[in-house]
């Protein structure tokens, strides 16, 4: 099921107050409303112009993993090591206020499953990196970080906070 069709399913079972079709749902919503929401922040994170974290993103990281470098090389480390597919992230927990790493599989979206806000994602589905990187997954997980969009994922960080 396509996220169009699911969400028309979804209104209509809300209307029948059909529970248990609502329910049914649920896994296709998840997987292709993920997806969506996934890749738009994964393509709004890339950009061929090289850009720096914003001075209060770099300070937040340096807090949370000793320097950018650590922070690098956690993320790295946490997304190659995704079984099958998924996705590595930097979120900001806004209970902690700070940022963290976390994996998640499939499209599971990371706010509604993790409860962290959403600032730099990785896909490591294979169609992101298998053309130009065959099966060699850290050598695409590096080389994402020439072309982070650090405008976009500082602009993120900041409404973040404010949310």
């Amino acid at each position: 099921i396509i996220l169009n069709a699911a969400e028309e399913q979804l209104a209509e079972a809300l209307q029948k107050n059909d529970a248990s079709k609502v329910i049914a749902l649920g896994g296709a919503l998840k997987f292709n409303g993920g997806g969506h929401i996934n890749h738009s922040i994964f393509w709004n994170n890339l950009s061929p112009e090289r850009s720096e974290p914003s001075k209060e993103l770099k300070e937040a990281l340096d807090r949370r993993f000793g320097s950018f470098e650590n922070f690098k090389k956690e993320l790295s480390g946490i997304t190659v090591a995704v079984q099958g597919s998924g996705w590595g992230w930097l979120g900001y927990n806004k209970k902690t206020k700070q940022v963290d790493i976390v994996a998640c599989p499939n499209q599971d979206p990371l706010e509604a499953t993790t409860g962290l806000v959403p600032l730099f994602g990785i896909d490591v589905w294979e169609h992101a990196y298998y053309i130009q990187y065959k099966n060699v997954r850290p050598s695409y997980v590096q080389a994402i970080f020439d072309i982070a969009n650090w405008k976009d994922v500082s602009q993120r960080f900041a409404l973040a906070q404010k949310s």
